[in-house]
């Protein structure tokens, strides 16, 4: 399997989470735009700073490798005016993709009715600009049974306020790679929790993001129906090798 186009190949560290300069974190967004148009990997996952960097990079190689970026990253718990705000500013930037955190928070909280509001704005704003949606759930903070009932929200506020036609165009994603746990389990995608996903937001599309390290395990995914994956060592698993990165 050419699992290229499968990745989205992704750099979202700030200079202060890694521990470098400013400038060494741009260096390092464009060794990734570099690498992505090299090895025509699907699309690079920025932070929003670096969207108009990455366009004109791709623009001048003349490549299709796409941009997206992530908004209300990495708690979700921003407003939906700020992330609707931040998204504006994307796409006025020339993003392809936008990667919502969903507020997972307020859903554990029963707070339906504003999770409902966000994927709405959210989603509408960005199917009227052209741009692809991915609402990212965060895995690790949710139950077995949240995983399902927040998927399923997703999924049918898409498909009642923007049809089936439309339903290629919204992911739901596993994890922002951020999220903090305890006694060492996992923070980004697991094969239980994709599985529960793809079977759960059909028709709309699903993203691994995060815990796959090897190309084995990226083709895994793949076969249970995901059809992005999110990942910090595209390069490795593109060479059938095992990243030791976390995301």
């Amino acid at each position: 399997m050419n699992i290229n186009q499968y990745l989205d190949s992704t750099y979202l560290k700030t200079a202060i989470q890694a521990g470098i300069s400013e400038e060494e974190t741009e260096n390092r967004v464009k060794e990734l735009v570099n690498e992505a148009i090299e090895n025509n990997f699907k699309l690079v996952m920025i932070r929003p700073k670096f969207i108009a960097l990455a366009h004109n990079i791709i623009k001048e190689a003349n490549s299709t490798t796409l941009v997206g970026t992530v908004i209300g990253f990495h708690e979700g718990t921003y407003t939906t005016s700020q992330k609707l705000e931040e998204a504006q500013q994307a796409i006025n930037n020339k993003v392809d993709e936008l990667d919502y955190v969903v507020n997972y928070e307020a859903f554990k909280k029963e707070k339906i009715n504003l999770v409902k509001a966000e994927i709405f704005q959210g989603t509408k704003l960005a199917l009227e600009n052209n741009k692809v949606v991915k609402w990212i759930i965060e895995i690790a903070a949710l139950t077995t049974k949240e995983i399902v009932m927040l998927t399923q929200l997703i999924r049918d506020v898409v498909l009642d306020n923007f049809g089936e036609e439309n339903a290629t165009k919204v992911f739901v994603k596993s994890s922002t790679g951020f999220f903090k746990t305890e006694g060492g389990k996992p923070n980004g995608a697991t094969f239980e929790a994709m599985e529960l996903i793809v079977e759960n937001a059909k028709p709309l599309p699903a993203k691994a993001a995060g815990g796959v390290r090897n190309y084995d395990d990226a083709v895994k995914m793949v076969n249970l129906g995901v059809t992005r994956i999110g990942t910090s060592s595209a390069k490795i698993i593109a060479d059938g090798g095992t990243s030791k990165e976390g995301y």
